[in-house]
């Protein structure tokens, strides 16, 4: 398919994971791509993969925000799609009663602040064209409660939520459409680092989904692919869940 021919996407965390496997599906659909990424070998290693462009960049820093989608638009002429995904989940983000506010901090700039930026600074070339297309990357935790608590990750996600549902309606009439994507857990360099450590907590969590594992990388960029496409033409300020039935599930199969 060619969903995105000749669609200019940008794309935040798109060295690894979903990030990177969201460039690939991205360029099959037939976008232009902008990689960005804080990782200089990573994000250029996957601009080259997929033909398009790197751009080094802290999405905490509205400088360099505002600056990516300078470059973008000055070498493609558009910004059509944002995909709003670079995040952390880091070992020192536990529960309330440990995490420190050092880490506290340093999680919702990325995770949170990094996508308000984004999507200030990518709304304004949307606008001008009268059409364009946000992901932003929230979490099934958004929607959920966990006791293997990771709390600032889960404060940031649920406003991550919130703010894509607020943008979605209020931009809604000048063609923009905003959405929070929701994954479930996602077999990411990511998250088998952080299972690795603790095995235990792998488990607690596994169990719970119904589809009995973990989500791959290309299967969440297949939804983000739809949802920037025209074939979700009518959705926007959507919780948009791709979580393998954890969400919908009371008892799951043994």
């Amino acid at each position: 398919m060619q969903r995105l021919l000749d669609r200019v996407a940008v794309i935040t965390g798109a060295g690894s994971g979903i990030g990177l496997a969201t460039a690939h599906r991205f360029a099959e659909e037939g976008a232009k791509v902008v990689c960005v990424d804080v990782d200089e070998e990573a994000g250029a290693k996957a601009a080259t993969a997929v033909g398009g462009l790197f751009v080094k960049a802290d999405v905490t820093s509205e400088d360099d925000v505002v600056r990516m989608y300078e470059t973008a638009f000055g070498a493609y002429g558009s910004v059509d799609v944002a995909f709003n995904n670079a995040g952390i989940s880091p070992p020192d983000d536990d529960s309330i009663l440990e995490t420190g506010l050092d880490a506290w901090r340093r999680v919702q700039e990325v995770n949170l602040t990094s996508v308000y930026l984004c999507c200030k600074h990518a709304i304004p070339y949307m606008r001008r064209q009268g059409r364009g297309s946000i992901i932003n990357t929230a979490s099934f935790v958004a929607v959920m409660g966990s006791a293997t608590s990771q709390i600032s990750y889960t404060a940031s996600k649920g406003g991550v939520l919130a703010m894509s549902r607020e943008l979605g309606v209020q931009f809604a009439r000048e063609g923009i459409r905003v959405n929070a994507l929701c994954p479930g857990p996602v077999n990411t360099p990511l998250l088998r680092e952080l299972f690795a450590k603790d095995p235990e907590r792998a488990q607690r969590r596994l169990v719970h989904v119904p589809l009995g594992r973990f989500a791959e990388a290309s299967e969440i960029a297949a939804a983000v692919a739809f949802l920037a496409s025209d074939d979700a033409s009518f959705i926007t300020a959507s919780q948009f869940l791709v979580d393998g039935g954890i969400s919908g599930a009371y008892v799951t199969p043994l």
